[in-house]
């Protein structure tokens, strides 16, 4: 295992894989509700998110949330109207780095509808000041985050040196 150090403000870490880029869209209505998906499959099952996936290689980043928030809800959003609102820096495994970009939506086409019923159990509006407790940790970083401090980043789950 190799590990890298740099200076004090940097954290000794073992060598892991380049990141894998999820975005994550959180619909915000005027009156501050958002638009959460409750988990279908393994990961978090049962527990709520915002609209998300792996960005695929060579897409922009705004442009990849647009369409996995297009793919499971049906909502259409213009990339271009897209805010990048908060960073995670999430360490999954020894292995496995995640770099969630959570970006707000507040203008959309359509109405929501559970495109994924394999992977989604439900659709659900909640008010921002009332957001479920059973959220999954990371991604809830990142909501709580571009929700209250936006243009931030937050390192989630890193091993403490």
């Amino acid at each position: 295992m190799t590990t890298s150090t740099t200076d004090s403000k940097t954290a000794t870490t073992p060598a892991i894989a380049p990141p894998v880029v999820d975005t994550h869209v959180i619909v915000r209505t005027e009156d501050g509700k958002i638009l959460l998906s409750q988990r279908g499959g393994p990961y978090g099952y049962g527990q709520w998110h915002a609209p998300s996936g792996k960005l695929e290689p060579g897409e922009l980043p705004a442009v990849g949330a647009a369409r996995e928030l297009e793919e499971e809800t049906g909502l259409i959003v213009d990339p271009d109207h897209l805010q990048l609102a908060y960073t995670v820096s999430h360490y999954q495994s020894p292995t496995v780095q995640r770099l969630g970009l959570f970006f707000v939506a507040t203008m959309w086409e359509g109405e929501p509808v559970n495109r994924e019923p394999a992977k989604c159990l439900d659709l659900r509006w909640f008010a921002e000041h009332e957001l479920p407790e059973d959220l999954i940790p990371y991604p809830a970083e990142g909501i709580r985050g571009a929700l209250t401090a936006r243009g931030g980043l937050a390192l989630h789950n890193w091993p403490t040196p």
